[in-house]
């Protein structure tokens, strides 16, 4: 019953991490606030947003591996899916705001226009209030909602 609710906590903590470093990409993508030191910092919390995201699927796994349902359980739900399509998404949704990031640290003193900085900052939220659908499915397959 411990490691079952370690791993729990390990994955919430995950989710949680995940919500801060998302958060943190939102707050930063100011135009009137960017500056070359937020550039590198905008990168670095991109790539401690993808690290959480595989830690989220790593401690899941762990609790589909170690946990008291196990794999084959696991592996019928369709809700468990929807979580995994939706996590791939999430990661897909990072590759260009990273890309953006990239190419605004490249340019040195020559930072992107408002419009650029507010379109990328548009991917950023979307990804965030996708987010949620997340752990409404985490939360209907821990109650049996829809499982096989």
């Amino acid at each position: 019953m411990l490691l079952e609710a370690t791993l729990a906590y390990l994955h919430l903590a995950a989710v949680l991490a995940m919500v801060v470093f998302s958060t943190s990409q939102a707050a930063l993508l100011r135009a009137e606030w960017l500056n070359a030191a937020a550039v590198q910092r905008l990168k670095l919390v991109n790539r401690v947003y993808l690290i959480t995201l595989a830690a989220l699927l790593l401690t899941g796994l762990l609790r589909m591996g170690l946990g008291v349902k196990g794999v084959h359980w696991y592996g019928l739900q369709p809700l468990l899916w929807g979580k995994l399509a939706g996590l791939a998404l999430l990661g897909w949704a990072a590759v260009a705001p990273g890309k953006a990031y990239a190419r605004w640290a490249a340019a040195g003193a020559a930072l992107p226009g408002a419009d650029e900085v507010a379109a990328v900052r548009k991917l950023v939220m979307r990804a965030s209030h996708g987010m949620l659908i997340i752990p409404a499915l985490a939360v209907l397959l821990a109650r049996g909602v829809g499982t096989v």
